[in-house]
């Protein structure tokens, strides 16, 4: 089996508990060498400054590629642009260009009334910058606010043809969905990596509300197959055996890089990606 590349998404922390969690997480999984890592922003950008915190000092402390999340919600497009231009000073050259989620307590997405209505116009500003290489979502299932079949591979297009260069997915249950996705995005003549997002099921009732929040199916076998495993204590060792084989078929499907959501919880990915062969760098002391 060809070893892929690998790369991990965390969160910035909002409290005390979550930071020692954050730097425990970069900890454990820096030495496994990620091709780059992502930081999330909250909801409705909560996080923006926490997010270019922790950008920065993961990138000071590990030497790690790191790519900024930035959306469009709540904030002009003056705005989106200068948190941009700060990531460029502080050395950043990749971002994770994104719509965003609806603020806390709205129900969709809107605008804001002299911001980038769309993560299309988005990427098209970042790109004119010459900045930064720019990375896109994607949802291989449908997006909840997905008008028709196949609007979502016509929109990742779009963001393709405004200068994306790479589109890391929506987790999924099913090897098939990602392959499907894949098959229908080069049929429209999209031509950059389309990387499987891989979700580690650290809490399968978690789990389950992330899909119902972003339109991913939950197969009823799987379900069953957790419940099955509750009972008898062995939901570790399902989610491990689970998360690893899906690697597996998509390597074998010839998927050459993989996404991890840690949710700041290492664990759990660091086993898969051991378990995929690949192992951690330890640099070596001197000795007299």
């Amino acid at each position: 089996m060809t070893t892929p590349r690998i790369s991990f998404e965390f969160f910035p922390p909002q409290t005390l508990d979550a930071s020692f969690r954050l730097w425990e997480t970069v900890q454990m999984l820096a030495p496994l060498k990620p091709s780059f890592v992502s930081v999330t922003y909250g909801a409705g950008g909560t996080t923006r400054k926490l997010t270019h915190e922790a950008v920065g000092a993961i990138g000071r402390n590990y030497g790690l590629n790191v790519a900024a999340h930035l959306t469009c919600v709540d904030a002009t497009k003056a705005e989106t642009l200068e948190i941009a231009e700060a990531y460029a000073a502080a050395g950043v050259t990749e971002i994770v260009a994104l719509r965003g989620d609806a603020p806390k307590g709205a129900e969709r997405f809107t605008a804001h009334p002299e911001g980038f209505a769309s993560s299309v116009e988005l990427v098209e500003a970042l790109a004119k910058t010459g900045k930064f290489k720019l990375r896109v979502g994607a949802y291989p299932e449908p997006h909840p606010d997905a008008g028709f079949a196949g609007a979502d591979v016509e929109h990742l297009k779009r963001k393709v043809d405004a200068g994306a260069t790479s589109a890391i997915t929506q987790f999924f249950f099913n090897v098939d969905t990602y392959f499907r996705f894949r098959d229908a995005c080069v049929a429209a003549g999209i031509d950059v990596p389309i990387i499987p997002g891989i979700l580690p099921i650290i809490s399968w009732d978690g789990a389950k509300k992330f899909a119902a929040r972003c339109g991913a199916h939950v197969p009823g076998a799987l379900d069953e197959a957790f419940r099955v495993a509750a009972r008898d204590g062995r939901e570790d060792l399902l989610a491990l055996t689970h998360c690893t084989t899906l690697c597996a078929r998509l390597i074998e499907g010839g998927v050459e890089d993989l996404h991890f959501y840690t949710l700041n919880r290492p664990h759990l990915t660091q086993a898969v990606v051991r378990a995929l062969g690949i192992t951690p760098e330890v640099a070596l002391e001197k000795v007299a």
